[in-house]
């Protein structure tokens, strides 16, 4: 545990260090997980008639409200732009959709598809240019009023390198790798793929992701689950080791999980695989060098050999020995 402190890796129990080595499904978020969670706004399309300036303006004002990176990339765009920002009543999050609030009388929303369908304001027309730039890989999220859907944004994340290589270790290690993000499935498909992991799952609740969870530990194994928000936290909390990017991560997350990456850096997780694995082999070693030698000595005072120096060695020397076996895990 000393060891993998020195890497940033912080492990709550030596429980979670034993149990790694036998992880055999590692679920991941993808906002601020494998990708960089600072995503930027891309695209913008006028779908009503109030023109870009005061659609933008009624969008930024309520995604400044909110914490979620897609917001905060709506709100940064408009900031960029110099588009000064309105008041907001009555603001609330949708969990899995979005976010509402009430601007110069009028309720407004400002969510994914699924919001949209939830309103009742989708139509085929719209869900095309919905699904044109969700095929890119954007995420794509609508501002809705009482007339309709008068807007869309388009937002796109980068993959972090670091989660390209960790994904290649972690296959190498015989883990299998699922993402699971609240995203649309086309933006889901373009992420997993580049990044390359065994399956993916889209269009996520909390409670989804901890339904996946739960189903991934009956099919029998290990499970491990990587996240850093608020949403993450049943699933974090559910599952055998629960990973928090402890860097960027929200303080929920990281009280909830078992193990804590100080950097955000995935990587760290096919590290501390090697490290359960490493432990485990000490583990074993010293256990049954210490029984060997007791059980050495107790053979040889059934035959009348034994002397006191051997009763000192088979019991303070054999725990020296296994001390200085383990303080070799410092150097792994």
């Amino acid at each position: 545990m000393a060891a993998a402190t020195r890497y940033g890796i912080l492990i709550k129990g030596g429980t979670f260090l034993e149990q790694g080595r036998l992880l055999t499904w590692l679920a991941l978020d993808k906002t601020g997980t494998i990708t960089h969670g600072k995503p930027c706004q891309t695209d913008f399309v006028e779908i009503g008639n109030m023109g870009d300036y005061r659609t933008t303006a009624l969008a930024a004002s309520i995604a400044a409200r909110s914490d979620h990176p897609v917001s905060r990339a709506i709100a940064e765009k408009a900031v960029e732009n110099k588009i000064e920002l309105l008041g907001v009543d009555d603001f609330a999050a949708i969990p899995g959709q979005g976010v509402c609030g009430v601007i110069g009388g009028q309720k407004w929303y400002l969510g994914n598809h699924r919001m949209v369908e939830e309103l009742k304001k989708c139509s085929t027309t719209l869900e095309e240019r919905i699904f044109a730039l969700e095929k890119m890989g954007k995420t794509v999220v609508a501002l809705v009023g009482e007339k309709g859907v008068q807007g869309l944004f388009a937002v796109a994340d980068t993959l972090k390198d670091s989660s390209i290589e960790a994904i290649r270790e972690l296959k190498k290690l015989g883990v299998k790798t699922m993402m699971l993000t609240g995203d649309n499935e086309h933006t889901a498909l373009a992420i997993a793929e580049q990044v390359g992991v065994d399956s993916f799952k889209g269009n996520l609740l909390p409670e989804d992701k901890l339904r996946v969870i739960e189903e991934l530990e009956k099919a029998g194994g290990k499970v491990g689950m990587v996240g850093d928000g608020i949403n993450d936290a049943p699933a974090l909390a559910k599952a055998n080791i629960g990973f928090a990017m402890a860097g960027g991560g929200t303080d929920t997350a990281i009280e909830t999980a078992d193990v804590a990456l100080m950097d955000d850096d995935l990587r760290k997780i096919p590290r501390f695989i090697g490290l359960s694995k490493s432990t485990y082999a000490i583990l074993v070693q010293n256990i049954v060098f210490a029984l060997g030698v007791k059980a050495l000595f107790f053979a040889l005072t059934f035959m009348g050999l034994a002397t006191m120096w051997m009763a000192v060695f088979a019991d303070v020397g054999a725990a020296l020995v296994v001390v200085a076996n383990g303080l070799r895990a410092m150097r792994k």
